[in-house]
C-alpha cells in the first residue's frame, strides 16, 4: 500500500504529518510512504531524520497585494503542479494526505483530479487558505476544532478528530517529573513559553512577573524565552540586579515539555494549534496570548475556542502588560476551585486518540 503525505512550512503542519506517517507505518507493515515538501521548508530537515523518503516540489506563498512576487508565485504554482504530476505518476499512491501549507495545494489537487482518495488535516480553528481551497476537491477533511466546520464550504466532509499529539504525554510519571525538573509538588508551578521560537511580547510581560515574584515563596516559575531572546533576557536581569532564587528557572529552550506540561498548575503560552492540543490532552488550565502576526490571525481563533469552553483565559498581545499578567496569574493560583474547573474543561476538550481517528478515516477511504 502506497501513502503520499504532504505538508510543510512550519512545525504546525509537519509534526501532525509525521505523527500520521508513523501511525500508518505501525498499522500497515508493508506501507510504502513518501513525503512531499519543499526544499527550503523545515520539512526538508525534519522528515529525512524520521527515516521517510522525501521529494520536493516548487511552490511559494502568495503575497496579499498584487506585485512582482505575486506573478512569481503564480509561475511557481504551475511549476509545482507539474512537479506534483511527475511525482504522483512515478509513485502511484493509493491515498494522498495533506496537512496544510502551500506545498499541499498542487499535490492534493493533482491527486484529486486523478481520482486518488484524498484527505486533508486542518490544525487550526480558522482554516488556512490552502485547506479552504482544497476542501472542494478532497474526499475528507479531518478537523481539530468544532469551530472550523463553519469556515469550510463543504462542512459535511469535515470530521472532528483533533490534532495528533506526542504519545509520550500520556506516559509521564509525575512523581519522577517533579524530581527531574527540580520542582516541588507542594508549591504552585507556572510554566510559560511562547511556542518553540519564543514570543517577544510574552517575554516582556514575564520579565515583569519574574521581577515581582523572585521573593515569593508561594510560586514556582519556569520560563522558556526562545533561543533568540535568551541572551537579552538574561542580560536585562543582570543589569537590573534581579537576584534569581530557586523558585525561578529561565531557559532558552525546553526539551522536557511533556514532563513540564504534566506537572504544571498553570501554563502561559501562545496559541499554536499543537500546543493547545497538548494542553487539552492532559487537561491543563492556561492563560493564552495569541501571536498577533500569524496568518489570518488564526492563533486568536484557536485561543477563543478554549476560552469559550472555560479552559483558558485569553489576553491579546495589544492588551498584554506585565502588571496585568502578574495580577491574573496570582488571582488564578489563589483560586483553587477555578483552576480545577478550568483543568476539567480543558480535559473535556482533549482528543488523545486523534492520530488513530485520522488513520481510521484513511482506512475507510482505501478499503
Amino acid at each position: 500500500m502506497k501513502f503520499l503525505i504532504t505538508g510543510g512550512g512550519t512545525g504546525g503542519h509537519i509534526y501532525p504529518a509525521l505523527a500520521i506517517a508513523n501511525e500508518i507505518k505501525e498499522r500497515y507493515k508493508d506501507a510504502d510512504i513518501l513525503y512531499v515538501g519543499t526544499e527550503k521548508g523545515m520539512e526538508s530537515e525534519l522528515v529525512p531524520k524520521e527515516g521517510f523518503k522525501f521529494k520536493t516540489i516548487r511552490v511559494q506563498g502568495f503575497p496579499r497585494k498584487l506585485s512582482k512576487d505575486a506573478f512569481k508565485a503564480v509561475k511557481e504554482l504551475f511549476l509545482g503542479i507539474n512537479d506534483a504530476k511527475k511525482i504522483i505518476k512515478e509513485f502511484r499512491p493509493d491515498v494522498v494526505i495533506g496537512t496544510g501549507g502551500y506545498v499541499c495545494g498542487p499535490v492534493v489537487y493533482v491527486a484529486s483530479k486523478r481520482k486518488i482518495p484524498t484527505l486533508i488535516h486542518e490544525q487550526n480553528a480558522f482554516p488556512g487558505v490552502t485547506n479552504k481551497i482544497l476542501c472542494r476537491y478532497v474526499d475528507k477533511v479531518a478537523g481539530s476544532f468544532e469551530e472550523s466546520k463553519k469556515y469550510f464550504k463543504y462542512p459535511e466532509k469535515v470530521v472532528i478528530t483533533g490534532n495528533p499529539v506526542r504519545k509520550s504525554l500520556a506516559t509521564i510519571d509525575r512523581e519522577e517529573a517533579y524530581k527531574e525538573l527540580g520542582i516541588s509538588p507542594d508549591i504552585p508551578f507556572v510554566l510559560s513559553f511562547g511556542g518553540s521560537g519564543g514570543q517577544k511580547k510574552l517575554n516582556e510581560a514575564m520579565y515583569y512577573v519574574i521581577s515581582k515574584n523572585v521573593d515569593n515563596p508561594n510560586i514556582q516559575i519556569l520560563h522558556i524565552t526562545g533561543k533568540r531572546f535568551y541572551d537579552d533576557f538574561i542580560q536585562m536581569i543582570g543589569q537590573d540586579k534581579i537576584a534569581i532564587k530557586d523558585n525561578i528557572k529561565i531557559l532558552p529552550y525546553f526539551f522536557d515539555m511533556p514532563k513540564g506540561l504534566n506537572i504544571a498548575d498553570l501554563v502561559i503560552t501562545s496559541a499554536g494549534a499543537i500546543t493547545l492540543s497538548e494542553l487539552t490532552a492532559i487537561g491543563v488550565p492556561s492563560i493564552i496570548i495569541p501571536k498577533a502576526y500569524t496568518a489570518e490571525n488564526h492563533q486568536e481563533y484557536n485561543a477563543r475556542a478554549l476560552e469559550k469552553q472555560g479552559a483558558s483565559m485569553v489576553i491579546l498581545e495589544k492588551d498584554l502588560t506585565g502588571e496585568r499578567l502578574n495580577e491574573l496569574i496570582l488571582e488564578l493560583l489563589n483560586d483553587k476551585e477555578r483552576l480545577k474547573n478550568m483543568a476539567l474543561n480543558s480535559k473535556k476538550m482533549g482528543k488523545i486518540n486523534a492520530v488513530n481517528k485520522i488513520v481510521d478515516m484513511i482506512d475507510d477511504m482505501i478499503k
